[in-house]
Formats: C-alpha cells, structure tokens, sequence
C-alpha cells in the first residue's frame, strides 16, 4: 500500500512540476504583452495631448474638426484600455491558478506529514508498551529470585536448627 502511494506521489509532484514550467512562460509572455500595451496607450496619450492643443480655427479657437479628432484619440486610448485591463484580467486568472496550486501542494505536503506523524506516535506507542511489559517481566522474575532466595534461606535456617 505504502509503494503504490510513493509512486502516486511521484506521478503527482511530475504533473505539478511539468504544469508548473507550462505556466512560467506564458506569465512572462503576458507580462511583456501587458508592457508592450501600456507603452501603445502612452504613444496614444501623447498623440492625443497634441490633437488637443491644435487650434485651427478663426482667433485660436478649436474647430468642430479639431474636437473630432480629440474624441477619437480618445476612443483609441479607451479602446487600449480595454485590451489592457482584459490582459490584467488573464493575467490575475494565472496568478490565480499557480498559487492555487501551489496551495494544493502545501497542503499535500501538510497531510503527507501529518500522516507520518500519525504512523511515528503509533510506532512510538507501541514501543513504549513493549518496554513496558519488559520491565514488568523483568520485576517478575526478580521477585520470583527474592522469594526463591527468601524461602530457601528459612528453609535452611529451619533445617539447620533442627539438625541442631
């Protein structure tokens, strides 16, 4: 029983290890996609910062064309946004899944140990109770010898006084 739960054991850790080294590369290719996407959403910003001081109109003022195209830097920009907040999304759902193995893992190991502690109280019990019965065999026998010693020492003394 003992053999076949170390090779589920093994087969348990290789799964976790093997799912483990398929999630690290695609945490770091989502990380560097989060990045590449929060550097488009500054070029965007940047541009829209542009479009919104341009002044194209009589005086100064900003022309219905001008405001236009503010509006659509900024549908852009919330657009970008959007893909940005879906990758902060996976990403969670990742981190998410790893520590929720890894929690699995613990608690693996926990109960493993647990149950070991179990079988060396046992072990540990049953230990005691043999040395137990051995000192009380052991006390058994030595008042066995005293009374033996006892009983052969009156007897003596009864037979040397009346050969006396």
């Amino acid at each position: 029983m003992e053999r076949k739960r170390s090779s589920s054991n093994k087969y348990v850790y290789f799964f976790g290890l093997v799912l483990w080294l398929m999630t690290l590369p695609s945490l770091a290719v989502a990380q560097e996609k989060l990045n590449k996407l929060l550097r488009e959403r500054e070029t965007l910003h940047r541009e829209w910062q542009v479009s919104e001081s341009k002044k194209s109109g009589l005086f100064g003022n900003r022309t219905k064309k001008d405001m236009s195209a503010t509006n659509e830097w900024m549908d852009r920009i919330i657009r970008k946004d959007n893909q940005i907040m879906q990758e902060l999304e996976m990403l969670k759902d990742i981190e998410t899944t790893e520590i929720s193995y890894e929690k699995e893992d613990y608690k693996y190991v926990a109960q493993k140990a647990e149950a070991d502690i179990v079988k060396l109280k046992r072990a540990l019990s049953e230990k005691d109770e043999a040395i137990r019965k051995e000192e009380d065999e052991k006390r058994r026998y030595e008042w066995t010898t005293l009374l033996f010693f006892l009983s052969t020492l009156v007897l003596g003394f009864l037979y040397y006084r009346k050969k006396r």
